[in-house]
């Protein structure tokens, strides 16, 4: 049995005006400026916490044959620009068509990425993996918890199967499952019959985390579901808000094991859930103000504050000072900022030295909504390569590098600053600069919500932030031309 598997990974925020690249996915994809497949994509990601670890899994397990084509991701921001993805979409239909016939195809795909010209560039690249195979060859595909599902990628997929997961902690579990329902189907073990549901909905990251209520509950019965006699696989999405296009929100897709009419009745069951949820799925922000001062009050304990608005794992900047300004200027002891973007920063304080005091202007160089940059006198306590292994439970066993990375020290805080624009996920990102959360008062982290899953449990207390910014968890801050109306909240009137 031979499978062949690749994608492209991107998560777009229309709201960015910093275009993505080809240099941003060859330098991101880990995989060589070629996006190098086989071997190369084999040894990335085996034994790792992520969908490709879980395609090599699940192939092993069942003697599968995994063809492992293209692996293709850059960190979120602006649209693709159409010539890169043209590029990456080329190299993959072109190694697919060397290895066909195959028995099946798996897609690692995100689920939310636009081009200049495609707002569905997921559906775009199924369609033309399902034109190359033929209608027969069973086709699944793995996306991201935050993918705005469009009709396009149900139509013309076999299985959708999404995370379960936010902080995404089971992408192993998913492309394994992925890769042994797609073999049974190869087998004729079972037949797929997928329904697909998109709500009137957007919901913001921060409750759509699944360490929290309503969350919790909610995938509880997303679990139950898929336990019953007929049902195959279960999803739901919860959407990418900071994209304006037509598909974006909440949907839900059930596969039954040949029975359309289940599929229908359970997806409806679900949807129905989701809707009840809609006011509970709204995010409560806290001031910088007001976490320094809850913060001071406690006598132990580390306060984070999630600046959900800056983060990079969104689309943001990464550089943004609201918080660190507020910090500053209330001379708050214990406190660290980052990991803040700052190329030009961190390569002043390399230049420098360890122990040398620098003239530096920190962040706020991206654009002008997220902060002004600071300008002050500080010291470089700590210089680091930026080269760590992600050692939590997202993304467990890769490599990652955040390139030259400095810590600055201005009265009582610390300021982490790194060349290349990365998400804090967990600990070991800041252990390379020899920060322990534990022993500090207050972080500020660029993160809205996968900083919980190995961060999060260090913390006394976190608090969403109420900052700018163009992943700033608040509706009333964009202005949508392509979404489709009416749109539950953006419509009050639909929840009525």
């Amino acid at each position: 049995m031979k499978i062949a598997s690749g994608g492209i990974q991107h998560e777009t925020n229309t709201f960015s005006d910093v275009p993505t690249t080809l240099a941003d996915f060859q330098r991101d994809s880990g995989c060589g400026p070629d996006f190098s497949g086989g071997v190369v994509i084999e040894e990335r990601f085996a034994d790792t916490g992520t969908i490709h670890g879980g395609y090599l899994q699940g192939a092993h397990q069942a003697d599968i044959e995994l063809l492992p084509l293209l692996s293709a991701r850059a960190q979120p921001s602006g649209r693709v620009e159409q010539a890169a993805y043209d590029r990456m979409l080329g190299l993959f239909l072109e190694r697919l068509s060397k290895v066909l016939p195959v028995d099946g195809v798996a897609l690692d795909l995100h689920g939310a990425m636009c081009t200049e010209q495609y707002d569905d560039a997921e559906g775009h690249f199924i369609t033309a993996v399902r034109e190359m195979i033929g209608p027969d060859i069973p086709l699944v595909v793995t996306l991201d918890l935050h993918a705005n599902i469009t009709p396009r990628m149900s139509e013309q997929a076999d299985v959708i199967i999404g995370f379960d997961t936010y902080p995404h902690v089971d992408m192993r579990e998913r492309g394994d499952e992925a890769i042994q329902l797609l073999a049974r189907i190869i087998r004729e073990e079972v037949r797929p019959c997928q329904s697909f549901r998109q709500l009137p909905l957007l919901t913001m990251p921060p409750m759509q985390c699944t360490l929290r209520e309503p969350m919790i509950s909610l995938m509880e019965t997303v679990f139950a579901m898929e336990a019953e006699p007929g049902i195959l696989t279960a999803t739901v999405s919860m959407g990418f808000p900071f994209a304006d296009i037509h598909d974006a929100g909440v949907s839900v897709l059930v596969t039954s094991d040949g029975d359309p009419e289940l599929a229908e009745q359970k997806v409806s069951e679900l949807a129905d859930r989701i809707w009840e949820l809609r006011d509970q799925l709204q995010p409560q922000l806290t001031s910088i103000e007001d976490a320094m001062q809850y913060a001071s009050q406690q006598d132990e304990g580390l306060v984070i504050f999630a600046d959900g608005s800056d983060n990079p794992g969104g689309g943001a900047p990464c550089d943004g000072t609201v918080a660190l300004q507020a910090m500053l200027a209330a001379d708050f002891q214990g406190g660290v900022v980052g990991v803040l973007h700052d190329p030009e920063t961190a390569a002043q304080a390399h230049a420098a030295g360890i122990g040398a005091e620098i003239d530096a202007v920190i962040g706020g160089k991206t654009d002008d909504q997220h902060g002004a940059p600071v300008t002050t006198r500080a010291r470089v306590r700590t210089l680091s390569d930026g080269q760590y292994i992600h050692h939590g439970a997202m993304m467990q066993g890769l490599p990652g590098e955040f390139g030259p990375m400095a810590v600055l020290v201005v009265g009582g805080v610390e300021i982490v600053v790194s060349t290349y624009r990365r998400q804090l996920l967990d600990r070991d990102m800041l252990r390379i600069v020899d920060i322990d959360p534990r022993t500090r008062r207050l972080l500020v982290v660029k993160s809205a919500v996968h900083f919980r899953a190995d961060l999060g449990p260090l913390a006394d207390t976190i608090f969403d932030a109420d900052t700018p910014g163009i992943h700033r968890p608040d509706f009333q801050c964009f202005q949508y031309d392509r979404l489709r109306r009416p749109v539950y909240p953006l419509d009050p009137d639909l929840g009525t």
